[in-house]
């Protein structure tokens, strides 16, 4: 019910031009629409684009005094953001037939969910890779962000070979799940 309220403050916001109300709702769903974009053949400058569009929609429909929110304000803007990039998509012919299957047979929420749920994910991942201690951290930090070899890692962390910094990574990789499991319960 407060999540109701604090939404209906914020269309009200937007409908008298509120700064604050506006900031509120980019900073609450900018980053939601801009993964859709990008992971749907797009760039940041069509997440602004798009998001803007949809925020000319709100602000319509939250001036017409009629408009009457059914669901939550991030899935409203979710399923707007969604239908106005896939008639860009077409229009601009980048339709590919994974996003036009995509439309017709995944519900918002349930891409929402999947959504909200990867990011859950990669929030509880950064919070074990800080809880995994050296030097594991950093010998995977080393191989899957910094690209180094595994010659490379052996030299730097003081293996005696590639084949026993390979091992090494192997068991950070376990405590990784591990800790990953976890922290995900």
């Amino acid at each position: 019910m407060r999540t109701e309220t604090n939404e209906q403050k914020l269309l009200e916001g937007l409908a008298h031009n509120d700064r604050k109300a506006i900031e509120a709702i980019y900073k609450q769903h900018y980053n939601m629409v801009q993964s859709l974009i990008l992971s749907n053949n797009g760039y940041p400058e069509d997440a602004r684009d798009i998001f803007q569009e949809a925020m000319i929609v709100l602000y319509e429909k939250a001036r017409s005094g009629s408009f009457e929110l059914n669901s939550q304000l991030k899935t409203y803007l979710y399923s707007v953001c969604r239908r106005l990039w896939l008639k860009r998509l077409n229009q601009q012919q980048r339709f590919s037939s994974e996003v036009e299957n995509l439309e017709e047979t995944v519900p918002v929420e349930e891409e929402l969910e999947r959504h909200e749920q990867r990011n859950q994910d990669f929030q509880v991942m950064e919070q074990s890779l800080k809880n995994l201690g050296e030097p594991c951290k950093s010998l995977l930090e080393a191989y899957y962000l910094e690209k180094k070899s595994m010659i490379d890692i052996a030299t730097d962390f003081g293996y005696t070979n590639a084949d026993n910094a390979k091992n090494q990574k192997y068991k950070c990789l376990m405590r990784l799940k591990k800790i990953f499991n976890l922290t995900k319960k």
